[in-house]
């Protein structure tokens, strides 16, 4: 079965605040970047775009890495609003919002990634708020208020990021305080009643030594759907809206020329409702039918829901010399996240599950960077302490009732918690004036320690609070209320019974080597090899006393070109292979016979994926500008093993298929510049377009997407002084239905019917993206 249709949420504060807000804090607004009069998109040639790919600035051109950098005038010119859009940008990239929450991120490059957000599973793309790694996916679009560009990394980047980055990674690079007093306040009114307020603002407190700055955003949209039928009273019905609130201010202190400290403060409250998904097959334990609209649903659980993230950075950098910089970055972050996830979305409690993610880590980072004769050099130490921990109730109440008891509920609750360093180079020498070699290494120690509590109770054991979890942690490791026994740990007295967590480590190095020859000024061919890896993990449902499973590696084979063909014509073409071992699944292996199944993680499959990537810029006129961003690629399972009841392997990746990875993703994007004697116009328009592809990774999943195409429209307006400035945007002209995320929880019989699956309904659930929507934004800075 597939759908037309799809699930693309507006990510929490995200980009949201990002690009409306983006260059007001320290910079005009992205509208007017340029050193000029001249907008940037009015320019007679290719503009030099600066990226930190390599963790210094250098022009994109010059740089042998697969990378989209996606500038703030462009963000605020598309009125791009949410992270997900940047994905259309950026070829063999997949960036959506995951089920039930508006704020948690779905991330795959090159068709690696992690698609199940809960605790203990890492991330294969890696995002970035300049140096500070972002761990979990929950919370993991950040509203930035001065950002000054987005990149995009694309293949490993195992040795200047490290772990957590096999399908590469999306970086936020933000800019720094002019000095100058600055204010900007924006509102903006849309579809469905969205009223956004952001206000920001920079002022100096010693000249020319000392800034601060700061900014809120209040944004609100009502839902595109409803919950038809609500199970409990007085709750909000409003399916797919938006609530929240997000806050930063920003202190700076330059003592010297070569001197300069920064400290970062950000909050964002998101309490927008528990998303609802859309019923593909009628209930067959209840009355809940196919709604009419893929944004309506059904559900027995509250609807409140939280996103609570905070974040405290501080970076400190010293230019030596004119050849060396030495720079120390610092962070700490903690999000709470207690959501209801209604899986089979009906009044009754065939599948509900309550829970609550908890995630607090804190990073530090020592890096220099020297620049000698012929050469560059990049190197650092990096350290990471993180706690993921967890609490879930799965609540089967109708399927306790047909058992004859008053309810069913599997509890699980845990931590997976990490501990890693890290030491990391890498030389970029010239061995000629055209020839130059890249040599990286990065070497790291890691450490994790977890424990799993997960049992049975003939009840239905809703929290206590009405909504959040009983979740206690006394200790600051321990959560849950310990009404289940702990099946992961270890017995650290002898006693049999487990009362410690389990531990593992693993160290890994991973090597990066790379060619690039120029082959005239303006033309670049490249080929590499790296290697990066997705670190080990315990199974954070683990329902057995389970070893942790190995980190899986990617080792990947890029060549390419950049060309800059004329002055007015831009290339960039990469071709890719990349092998994806260890695959951490859920496999049915032996525990202590070929007789004694259980469902355990192990390090069961492989896959492959060739690809190729174009993106080109063309300057047609000194108003007229096209850019296109093509990506191929075909991704297969080759290998993923199974244990037989007779205890023989056997391999079933035909019934498997890389998920959430079009074979084609296509944007074509135009735009015309008017300078008129009211101010700057730019007409901007795009049409994105993605490839089937499924939502899971098994093959015949009934959650598949056709392919669709989104249509989208701008209109930019400055004026003369630059002082008052506004947009209208027009998002999904054609208002496509397309599926990004979903729970399958039945299969087919074989006759055109379904059988029943967890919680004995047919629990067949998408969700979608967003329908078509205008906004209108209007702003003053001065």
């Amino acid at each position: 079965m597939t759908h037309n249709k799809s699930c693309f949420t507006k990510t929490a504060c995200a980009l949201a605040v990002l690009s409306s807000l983006g260059g007001a804090l320290h910079a005009p607004l992205a509208v007017a970047q340029s050193d000029t009069d001249t907008p940037e998109s009015a320019k007679k040639s290719l503009e030099v775009i600066e990226v930190t790919a390599r963790r210094t600035v250098e022009s994109l051109q010059e740089v042998p890495v697969a990378v989209t950098s996606i500038s703030a005038a462009d963000l605020q010119n598309r009125g791009i609003s949410v992270l997900t859009e940047v994905q259309q940008f950026s070829p063999n990239t997949t960036l959506q919002t995951s089920r039930g929450t508006n704020s948690t991120l779905t991330a795959f490059i090159r068709g690696v990634g992690q698609q199940d957000p809960l605790w203990g599973y890492e991330p294969g793309v890696g995002i970035y708020v300049d140096d500070v790694y972002i761990a979990r996916p929950q919370g993991a679009v950040l509203d930035l208020l001065n950002v000054q560009r987005v990149e995009v990394l694309r293949g490993p980047q195992g040795t200047l990021y490290g772990k957590n980055t096999i399908g590469g990674a999306v970086k936020y690079v933000t800019k720094e305080m002019s000095g100058d007093a600055q204010f900007n306040a924006q509102a903006t009114i849309g579809s469905y009643s969205q009223r956004d307020i952001m206000v920001t603002g920079q002022m100096p407190l010693i000249e020319d030594k000392l800034y601060i700055g700061g900014g809120y955003a209040n944004l609100n949209r009502d839902g595109f759907g409803e919950y038809l039928i609500s199970a409990l009273p007085d709750q909000d019905t409003e399916n797919y809206n938006k609530d929240l609130w997000a806050a930063r201010v920003a202190l700076e202190y330059r003592p010297t020329d070569n001197l300069f400290f920064r400290l970062d403060w950000d909050k964002t409250e998101d309490t927008s409702n528990s998303k609802g998904g859309f019923r593909l097959l009628p209930s067959i334990l209840t009355d809940a039918p196919v709604p009419g609209s893929v944004y309506d649903s059904y559900t027995s659980l509250p609807t409140e829901n939280l996103v609570d993230v905070e974040g405290f950075s501080f970076l400190a950098r010293y230019d030596v010399s004119d050849a060396l910089q030495i720079k120390y970055v610092a962070s700490s972050r903690e999000s709470t996240s207690p959501t209801n996830i209604d899986f089979d979305n009906t009044p009754v409690d065939v599948f509900d599950v309550p829970a609550i993610y908890d995630d607090e880590n804190t990073t530090h980072e020592l890096q220099a960077n020297y620049l000698g004769s012929g050469f560059t050099l990049t190197g650092g130490i990096y350290y990471y302490d993180g706690e993921s921990c967890g609490s879930f109730d799965a609540i089967l109440g109708a399927l306790g009732r047909v058992l004859g008891a008053p309810g069913l509920t599997r509890e699980v609750t845990g931590c997976n918690n990490s501990e890693s360093w890290a030491a990391y180079t890498q030389a970029n020498i010239d061995l000629s004036d055209k020839l130059s070699l890249t040599l990286g290494a990065r070497y790291t120690d890691e450490r994790k320690e977890a424990f799993v509590n997960n049992g049975l109770i003939f009840a239905n054991v809703y929290p206590e609070s009405g909504w959040i979890p009983n979740y206690v942690r006394p200790d600051g490791t321990f959560p849950g209320n310990n009404l289940v026994p702990q099946v992961l740990g270890q017995d650290t007295n002898g006693d049999g019974l487990l009362d410690s967590a389990s531990e593992e480590s693993w160290s890994r190095f991973t090597p990066r080597v790379g060619v690039d020859y120029k082959l005239s000024d303006k033309m670049m061919v490249f080929a590499s090899y790296s290697q990066g890896f997705k670190s080990g993990t315990f199974n954070p449902r683990a329902t057995i006393n389970e070893p942790a499973v190995d980190p899986e590696v990617v080792d990947s084979f890029e060549v390419g070109v950049k060309a800059d063909l004329s002055d007015t014509f831009r290339t960039n073409l990469t071709l890719f292979n990349l092998d994806h071992k260890d695959r951490q699944y859920i496999s049915v292996l032996p525990v202590s016979s070929p007789t004694d199944l259980n469902q355990i993680l192990g390090n069961v499959g492989k896959s492959k994926a060739f690809g190729l990537e174009a993106e080109i810029t063309w300057v047609a006129t000194d108003a007229l500008s096209f850019d296109v961003a093509l990506g191929y690629i075909d991704a297969d399972f080759k290998e993923v093993i199974t244990i037989g009841a007779d205890g023989q392997p056997s391999d079933i990746s035909d019934a498997f298929a890389i998920s959430n990875t079009p074979k084609y993703t296509a944007n074509f994007a135009a735009n015309y510049a008017l300078d008129t004697s009211f101010g700057y116009v730019l007409l901007s328009a795009n049409y994105y377009y993605r490839d089937d592809y499924n939502i899971d990774e098994t093959a015949d999943s009934l959650l598949g997407q056709e392919g669709y195409g989104l249509v989208n429209l701008s209109a930019t307006w400055e004026s003369v002084s630059g002082e008052f400035y506004g947009g209208l945007h027009l998002k999904n002209l054609t208002d496509e239905e397309y599926l990004v995320g979903g729970y399958q929880f039945v299969s087919p019989d074989g006759n055109g019917g379904f059988i029943p699956g967890t919680g004995g309904d047919n629990t067949l659930i998408g969700y979608y993206g967003d329908p078509r929507t205008v906004q209108l934004t209007f702003g003053y800075r001065f």
